[in-house]
């Protein structure tokens, strides 16, 4: 049968089917379990978690499931530790019509960000949760080999072939290929994400024809049809994350999964306002009327904008909001995880019934 993929034996699972892992606190742990109970790999997004926070969860997940679950990280968590005065006072020029329009006054400037990476990866292994999974980034030799030796599953995640030959060689476990039509932040690390803009499908066969570590499909896929054609084209499994986003289990905003299911998803944009990594979500002004700016670094710049995020949440001014969300987004239909992996089992059945 087509579930019968290296994916599926490496992970444990059912399906080849994975959750992406929403960070930002998008994910739940009842996502996680309903889509690991229902035969698929649930993923959880840790990165902006403290380090007990990170137990907690698990504990959580580990009680409301016994199979194979991911946690996410970023081993890159920041852009820049500090900002200057001119950075900061250029923030505030460029961003002082929207303060102004939302009635709120501009933030002080951001405070020096320390990065938890570090700690954070000590917990997971402790935890030692059946699949890790990291971004921007790569893990060095000796950390991946003390995840083996737990017994943790290690995915990395590439934008690039480049990128990929570089985590084949680390040694991971699994490989992510990205497609830029994915939504939320792009994953790149060796070079600038808007060098990275290749699509999922062409990237999975650049990967596929130079690398022999199996390979996740990730960005566009939300279907069986997309499913299908992600494992005829050589993935080992696929991962989705718009349409989980979208399904009532996920910690999005109502008006979020709301929008995902609206006229507005039609169209996306790449933008780094909104936290300094380039990341896409629906179109909103701000992204349309900053487009090429120059931004503070991550995460110095959500810090920035978050008293405007909340204004304009409690305001209902939705187009001064990034909501992310990918290209795929006009054909969803599953409001119910468990919905949307029955769907998902079913119709990639028919259609490689169906050419094959």
């Amino acid at each position: 049968m087509w579930y019968n993929t290296k994916a599926k034996e490496i992970l444990g699972i059912e399906y080849p089917i994975l959750q992406g892992p929403f960070g930002g606190n998008l994910s739940t742990v009842e996502l996680v379990a309903t889509v690991s109970n229902a035969g698929g790999l649930g993923g959880y997004g840790a990165y902006t978690l403290s380090p007990q926070e990170i137990i907690d969860v698990d504990k959580q997940i580990k009680t409301a499931t016994d199979k194979p679950y991911n946690i996410n990280l970023w081993v890159s968590d920041n852009d820049g530790s500090t900002i200057t005065d001119e950075q900061y006072n250029r923030a505030r020029q460029l961003f002082q019509p929207y303060f102004d329009e939302a009635g709120i006054p501009l933030p002080d400037k951001p405070a020096p960000f320390s990065s938890r990476f570090e700690n954070q990866l000590q917990v997971i292994l402790d935890i030692r949760p059946k699949v890790f999974s990291f971004i921007s980034g790569v893990l060095s030799a000796d950390v991946l080999e003390l995840c083996r030796k737990r017994g943790i599953i290690t995915v990395g995640a590439a934008t690039t072939l480049d990128e990929a030959l570089v985590l084949e060689a680390t040694g991971v476990d699994m490989i992510i290929a990205s497609g830029f039509e994915a939504g939320g932040h792009r994953p790149s690390f060796l070079a600038s994400a808007e060098a990275s803009t290749t699509g999922t499908f062409v990237l999975l066969q650049l990967i596929r024809e130079k690398v022999k570590t199996p390979v996740i499909a990730a960005g566009g896929i939300a279907n069986g049809r997309g499913v299908a054609a992600a494992l005829m084209l050589g993935a080992s499994a696929a991962q989705i994350g718009t349409a989980f986003l979208a399904c009532d289990e996920s910690n999005a905003l109502p008006i979020h999964r709301q929008m995902l299911f609206s006229e507005a998803a039609k169209y996306t944009t790449l933008s780094r306002a909104f936290t300094g990594r380039l990341g896409r979500g629906l179109t909103s002004r701000i992204a349309k009327d900053l487009s090429g700016k120059e931004f503070l670094p991550f995460p110095l710049q959500t810090t920035f904008m978050s008293p405007l995020r909340k204004a304009a949440l409690d305001q209902q001014k939705w187009d001064m909001i990034l909501f992310w969300g990918g290209q795929i987004a006009p054909i969803l239909k599953h409001t119910k995880a468990t919905a949307l992996m029955q769907s998902l089992i079913e119709e990639t059945t028919d259609y490689l019934k169906s050419v094959l």
